[in-house]
Formats: C-alpha cells, sequence, structure tokens
C-alpha cells in the first residue's frame, strides 16, 4: 500500500516535544542551550552551601545536599553565631537535616516539602538610651526542601526558604 504523505522520521516524535538525535541524545525543541548555570556554579559562587556528606548521611540522607545562602547565612551560621551560647554550625545543620528526615518520613512520593525548624536567634530591640538591646529569641522557621536532578542527572537536595526558587 502506498504512503499518502512524506515519509516521517520515526525519531521525531511530534512538534514541540524533544527529539532524539543521531546519536541517541535528547535535543531541545528550542535549539541549542546558550547557557546554563549549573548546580556546580552555584556551589562555586556561593549562592548554595554543600552539606559535609558526612554528617547528611548520619542524618539518615544518602544523596548530596546543599542549602542555599540564604539558609545558611540566616539560620546555619549567622554573624552573631559567636554570641549565642551552646550554639555551633555543626549543631544547627544537624537540627536542620534531623528535621528534614521527619518530615520526609510523612510524606513520601513527593519531590518537594515544606517543614518547620525551631532556631535560637539574636535579636536587637530598640533600648533606652544607652542603645539598642540584644536579645536571644527562639523563631519558627518554615524551610522548603526540593529533590531533583544534579548536573549529571543524580538525584540532589536543596533546602531553602519557601520564597526561593
Amino acid at each position: 500500500m502506498g504512503s499518502t504523505g512524506p515519509e516521517q522520521d520515526p525519531r521525531d516524535i511530534g512538534s514541540g516535544a524533544v527529539r532524539v538525535n543521531e546519536d541517541n541524545l535528547l535535543t531541545s525543541p528550542f535549539g541549542e542551550v546558550i547557557f546554563a548555570y549549573t548546580r556546580a556554579d552555584a556551589l562555586r559562587d556561593g549562592v548554595l552551601v554543600a552539606v559535609p556528606q558526612a554528617l547528611a548521611t548520619e542524618a539518615g540522607i544518602r544523596v548530596p545536599v546543599a542549602v542555599t545562602s540564604a539558609v545558611w547565612d540566616g539560620y546555619i551560621s549567622p554573624h552573631y553565631l559567636a554570641d549565642l551560647p551552646g550554639q555551633s554550625v555543626e549543631g544547627r545543620l544537624w537540627d536542620l537535616l534531623w528535621m528534614f528526615t521527619l518530615a520526609v518520613r510523612y510524606a513520601r512520593k513527593t519531590s518537594s516539602l515544606q517543614f518547620k525548624t525551631i532556631f535560637i536567634t539574636l535579636r536587637e530591640h530598640s533600648g533606652d538610651a544607652e542603645g539598642p538591646v540584644r536579645k536571644v529569641d527562639h523563631e519558627t522557621v518554615t524551610i522548603k526542601a526540593l529533590c531533583g536532578p544534579g548536573d549529571d542527572g543524580e538525584p540532589v537536595i536543596t533546602i531553602m526558604l519557601p520564597e526561593e526558587d
């Protein structure tokens, strides 16, 4: 039986869809990538901070974890950390990872979740004529975690504030 139209390439799976080239590699319908900002770039630039794998593993996490600089600078290693008795970067990071692992246990089959962690913070309040008063306080912080592909397609976890992406 004859064909009624031009023969279609079996690798072409439809207009606007991802295509496979002659080397069996996926290609984009939008053409060649002009610029890509990778996770490695973000780690190198300080946009992300890598969590030590040993600590993540101890918390039960088997894939690489990074936190955004907003989480790191605001809650894990704030500028006033030395003024907080009994607080350390490792301890605060452990608290974050532990609360994440607890949240994961209840949020099956999802690549993103939100959870809360309580951090001890140091806040400045307007004082008297002598200047501002610094007060140790507790802050309940909502945190977002995403599990997605790393630069080579491997699973990675990124922990951030809810307004970040």
